[in-house]
């Protein structure tokens, strides 16, 4: 009877414990799942509703008080990377000469500003407005908007203006040239924002460099993005400056204004649903220097630094030395309601420090296995990389990192991009002892039917051979797959 007792007190301990833990783990789970924005929201509803928490929108030193470094989070990273405190707006000289989509990050003295990124999932619509703004014939607007729908998300031009020509008429019926889509394509490089419908990245950033405004060193910017391309996308401005007699003065102005250009014009966009503007904030914000230094901030906005309440704690106080007095009815309901609250709210900090652990921890991780893309911003460096790879790496469950990575952004050097957007199956084929994901096959099928006799268009077969002497061993039936999952016609219908 005795050890019915014992194991009966065990199990209602441990299901005290279990009781106890699950809702500071589910709170966890709710904060992690939202992305910057709504987070603000949820810390500003949880001090309205809870009397004893209190924020302070002060900078705290003291690592015993709960949230730290209200807005950011600057991390280290394994191999090697310098995880010094931010100095990416080091190139410019004051606050007016930031561009936009860097002027509201967080700084190196922890004052994390919002900055509203108006992204689209599809910004077609905002596009099609401004047709009616030039003087285009009912076809020349038939074939612009077949123009515009064919832009990537970015707002590049991914095909070939002789694949898009035969691709409307096989497809959309609507009978058009190259020499035409050419001239209305100079048109679309007109909208708004400058560097839509560029074909490279050298013509994109070329288009905005021409059409800026209030551009000091215009001239020496084209002559760079022009001539010295290659140099400019591997830092390599000491060059630069040799080959086109630069000053050290003008080769910082010059770089200034570069850096200012937007490499994916498309995703500043603004969101349309039911004429309505999704505003996204990048979570995180990644910057790589030319040293190959990788610096990662978590940007918590302007979240406050969040504290209980001196008043609650004196009032607690005073409760506890009266331990073995008679307490009223009124005190002892005053004393629950206190403690209650003051538990919540330490419960609630400390979730929020737990999210922040959690969120750096894992952008980390998805740094380190993805450094290339960091460093180049070359999409074809993406490696493979899972929820479960992720998870192996950080120590948490798969579905934490689904969490982390469920509608949050990125921004880097090279524009701002989803979370999700970096995790990538591995492709069937097999290769590259398993690091071949299906977008960098797609590319390379891409490059080869971009590159092939127009007169004489290869097959799926001569693709697949192809596609394996280039180290991309893949079927004809899979030739076949992803020429379909990229509208690229058959041959046949490509000559």
């Amino acid at each position: 009877m005795e050890q019915k007792n014992v194991l009966s007190q065990q199990l209602n301990q441990q299901q005290v414990q279990v009781q106890t833990l699950a809702p500071q783990q589910v709170l966890l789970a709710r904060l992690t799942e939202l992305p910057v924005d709504a987070l603000r929201q949820r810390v500003e509803n949880e001090c309205m509703e809870n009397p004893w928490l209190e924020h302070s929108r002060e900078d705290e030193d003291d690592a015993g008080n709960a949230l730290q470094q209200g807005g950011s989070d600057s991390s280290g990273l394994a191999d090697g990377e310098d995880m010094s405190t931010d100095e990416r707006m080091g190139d410019y000289g004051n606050e007016d000469e930031i561009p936009d989509h860097l002027l509201n990050y967080p700084s190196g003295n922890n004052r994390p500003e919002n900055m509203d990124y108006r992204s689209t999932l599809s910004f077609y619509d905002h596009l099609k407005d401004q047709i009616h703004e030039y003087d285009l014939t009912p076809h020349q607007q038939q074939v612009m908007e077949y123009l515009i729908g064919s832009l990537a998300e970015d707002g590049m031009l991914p095909k070939s203006l002789e694949q898009l020509a035969d691709e409307a008429e096989i497809y959309q019926g609507i009978p058009t040239s190259s020499r035409e889509l050419e001239e209305l394509l100079h048109i679309l490089w007109q909208f708004d924002p400058p560097g839509i419908g560029a074909r490279s990245l050298q013509e994109c950033l070329l288009l905005q460099i021409l059409r800026a405004t209030h551009v000091r060193y215009r001239k020496e910017a084209t002559e760079v993005l022009r001539s010295c391309y290659d140099d400019f996308m591997h830092k390599r401005w000491d060059r630069i400056g040799q080959r086109l007699h630069m000053d050290e003065r003008t080769m910082e102005g010059v770089k200034r204004e570069i850096l200012r250009l937007n490499p994916h014009p498309g995703f500043s966009l603004s969101e349309q649903d039911n004429s309505t503007e999704q505003h996204i904030t990048p979570d995180f914000i990644v910057e790589t220097e030319e040293e190959g230094n990788i610096t990662m901030t978590l940007n918590e906005g302007d979240l406050p630094t969040l504290t209980i309440s001196e008043d609650a704690t004196e009032r607690l106080a005073a409760y506890d030395r009266k331990t073995g007095k008679q307490l009223s009815r009124s005190e002892l309901e005053e004393m629950h309601f206190t403690r209650r609250y003051v538990e919540r709210g330490q419960m609630f900090i400390q979730a929020l420090i737990q999210r922040r652990e959690t969120m750096t921890r894992t952008m980390r991780a998805i740094i380190q296995w993805q450094r290339n893309f960091f460093l180049e911003g070359d999409e074809s460096m993406l490696r493979p990389m899972t929820l479960e790879d992720i998870a192996d790496r950080t120590g948490y469950d798969i579905s934490t990192i689904s969490r982390v990575s469920n509608s949050k952004y990125v921004q880097t050097n090279f524009g701002v991009y989803p979370l999700k957007w970096f995790f990538l199956r591995k492709s069937s084929t097999g290769n590259h002892d398993g690091e071949l994901t299906q977008r960098e096959v797609m590319a390379q099928l891409s490059a080869l039917v971009d590159a092939e006799d127009k007169a004489h268009p290869l097959s799926d077969d001569r693709l697949a051979e192809l596609m394996s002497e280039k180290g991309f061993p893949i079927a004809r039936r899979t030739v076949a797959k992803y020429r379909g999952m990229m509208n690229i016609p058959s041959a046949r219908m490509r000559r």
